[in-house]
């Protein structure tokens, strides 16, 4: 059967989707997120877990039912909150109209492409958006509000990211998923608006602060090296401090981010040649 036909047979009528839905709808893809990895589908099968109940509500139909199924079954990949709420509550929104078409006989205009190219071009654009402030800058703040806690002994130091970045996630998500359904297939307006592009460029420049306060103060390198001059004794740390104050440890940040930028995010070479600088460093007398 053609995309832009309709069978006039079929039983029952769409309900209408509530907020309590996208709701429901978001919070099983948030905790389905991270289980489904394939080749083949990537995480789409934790966003079609999220969506049953919503296609259930819309498509009385087996066959259009599973026909639904399988459009929320093909490749998919982004990231759980930005990406992963504005896209949940989106395809509500359009799952919506496509149901109120085909029951009400008109012309199919939410086509299966139109669907799956909207979530194709917005998956990798939401994802580094996401990616960009949740891990590389609340993510951060978090610890670095935690930080003096553990090095006081408070159990609360080691506890406080976990559960505050949970939380921040859980909310952000659930906020973007409601958003998505109610502006439809306008929800990417939210992500272009003003308000939202001056957030995330402060929350970048927060980030960037917060992580030279983590390097500045929680990053130890010190060099050992000193030697005497007519009898004058000079201590290299000792000159570093006056002239650069932290520099060594700014090297040494600076040093491992040019390694990112070249080799590629290689989180464990880069530890271990981390690690074999500074013991021949060490060794030699540098450090």
């Amino acid at each position: 059967m053609a995309e832009n036909q309709v069978n006039t047979t079929m039983p029952g009528q769409p309900e209408e989707i509530s907020q309590k839905d996208v709701r429901k709808s978001y919070l099983k893809w948030h905790f389905a997120n991270e289980i489904p990895h394939s080749f083949e589908r990537y995480i789409a099968p934790a966003l079609l877990y999220g969506m049953m109940p919503i296609l259930r509500k819309l498509y009385k139909d087996p066959e259009r039912l599973k026909a639904a199924y399988k459009r929320q079954l093909l490749f998919f990949n982004t990231q759980l909150t930005w990406g992963g709420g504005i896209i949940t509550g989106l395809m509500a929104s359009m799952e919506q109209e496509r149901a109120r078409q085909e029951y009400a006989g008109e012309e199919i205009t939410m086509t299966d492409d139109l669907m799956y190219n909207t979530k194709a071009g917005l998956m990798g654009a939401l994802a580094g958006i996401g990616d960009a402030i949740d891990s590389g800058t609340i993510q951060y703040i978090f610890i670095a509000i935690a930080v003096p806690w553990a090095q006081e002994g408070n159990p609360m130091g080691a506890l406080f990211p976990f559960i505050g970045f949970a939380l921040y996630q859980f909310a952000i998500g659930l906020f973007f998923a409601r958003q998505g359904f109610s502006m439809g297939r306008n929800a990417t307006s939210l992500m272009e608006s003003s308000g939202i592009k001056n957030m995330i460029d402060m929350m970048s420049i927060l980030g960037l602060f917060m992580m030279g306060v983590l390097a500045g103060n929680y990053i130890t390198v010190t060099s050992s090296l000193a030697f005497t001059i007519s009898g004058k004794e000079f201590v290299i740390q000792e000159i570093l401090d006056k002239i650069v104050p932290g520099i060594l440890p700014l090297a040494t940040v600076m040093g491992v981010y040019l390694y990112f930028v070249k080799k590629g995010l290689k989180v464990t070479r880069a530890l271990l040649w981390l690690t074999g600088i500074l013991i021949v460093l060490a060794a030699i007398g540098i450090l």
